[in-house]
């Protein structure tokens, strides 16, 4: 049976990728191995790595697969193996497989830490010396708002998240003043029990002390036997240029800690782009509505338009309809990943007079008559409307 190739190597994405270098990569190998872009005697080659290809994306884009394989190869996602990726962590044969795995190869598969889902993401399983269980520690997320101008020019900011100290009551020992820790009376210390499963013998988790190999039989008041307590702490964050909605910062090892001595997670901050009262963002490019008068409009003239570095004048060509589009090169946002800025597209809005005076509407409707001896070269779209209209309903 041939060897399934790593998911990384197949997208030639490296280990520490984002959901969008993944999501990136998938698309391009995508398009190019797609069976109806492939045909003749190269169908059955494309098929094949184009089915490849889409195993490994549905894997690294699903945090708990991505977790899973990270963490015990392609028999932590494979359900023939253990059953697929549980919600409540990596117990029962999951864990069974990692003890496998370590025995045989001394130690937790390495060089893989990342891939937890974001607000809480699974913890990463792996053994240390005297088989006690260690745990990466869950990701955590922190969504931050930044108006349209900070995510074009960049900013750095300060933030307040959750931190985990040692406890001074019990120095981080977890047990009571005057006590302390004893050897597990399940597991003898070791951390973990030997299960049989099928016609596997294999190593668990110990029930009793959770990998730890210890009990606290007086556990510390204050922090509960936990030996750490939480605290705040404030984060320098910098913001890069061109950032947008939806995007993420990683921050390492921010995360939550790991258990047992295992590494602390990432924290992860979510961009989320204010509502700007002029301006509307599609990706490098913006787009706002500019009200122009009827004289204007039919006369033509120039105006000032808003832009995020000043103002910068349009000329309006005479005759001029509602919904003209004028576009500003580079007056737009230089993406993170852009070599050069978008475009503002300037929607034109012909605006209605109202609250008219007695005098102007004379001259309105004097304008109107005049208009109408002109005929149809005053009017470039009603003809043809109306005689769409007659065709409709007839």
């Amino acid at each position: 049976m041939a060897t399934k190739r790593d998911y990384y190597e197949t997208l030639g994405v490296p280990q520490n990728a984002n959901e969008e270098e993944i999501k990136k990569a998938y698309r391009k190998l995508a398009m190019k191995h797609h069976p109806d872009r492939n045909h003749g005697h190269t169908s059955k080659d494309a098929e094949a790595k184009f089915k490849e290809v889409k195993e490994a994306y549905e894997m690294l884009s699903d945090g708990q697969k991505r977790a899973a394989y990270d963490q015990y190869g392609h028999a932590g996602v494979d359900p023939n193996m253990r059953g697929g990726p549980s919600a409540e962590g990596f117990g029962g044969f999951a864990e069974a497989f990692g003890d496998i795995f370590g025995d045989v190869f001394g130690g937790a598969r390495g060089g893989r830490q990342g891939g937890g889902r974001q607000g809480g993401g699974r913890q990463g399983g792996g053994r240390q010396g005297g088989g006690r269980q260690v745990f990466r520690g869950s990701d955590l997320s922190y969504a931050m708002e930044v108006t349209l101008e900070e995510a074009a020019e960049g900013k750095e900011a300060q933030i307040r998240i959750p931190s985990w100290d040692n406890c001074d009551t019990c120095k981080g020992s977890g047990a009571k003043p005057g006590t302390k820790p004893i050897t597990c009376t399940t597991c003898h210390g070791a951390g973990a029990v030997q299960m049989r499963q099928s016609f596997f013998s294999v190593q668990q988790t110990c029930p009793t002390c959770h990998g730890s190999g210890k009990i606290i039989p007086e556990p510390c008041t204050v922090c509960h036997g936990q030996g750490k307590i939480k605290n705040n702490k404030t984060l320098e964050v910098k913001i890069p240029a061109g950032i947008d909605d939806g995007m993420r910062i990683r921050s390492t090892g921010n995360g939550e800690p790991g258990t047992n001595g295992g590494p602390p997670g990432d924290l992860y901050i979510e961009i989320r782009l204010k509502k700007h009262e002029l301006f509307e963002r599609d990706g490098d490019d913006l787009h706002c509505m500019v009200p122009v008068s009827v004289t204007t409009a039919a006369l033509g003239g120039e105006i000032n338009v808003p832009t995020l570095k000043g103002a910068a004048a349009i000329d309006i060509p005479d005759g001029t309809q509602s919904g003209k589009q004028f576009r500003l090169r580079g007056k737009g946002i230089k993406g993170v990943r852009s070599s050069y800025p978008g475009d503002l597209y300037c929607h034109v809005r012909v605006e209605t007079p109202v609250k008219l005076t007695e005098h102007q509407r004379k001259l309105l409707k004097e304008l109107d008559e005049s208009l109408k001896k002109g005929g149809d070269k005053h009017s470039p779209t009603d003809k043809g409307w109306f005689d769409k209209a007659k065709e409709f309903f007839s």
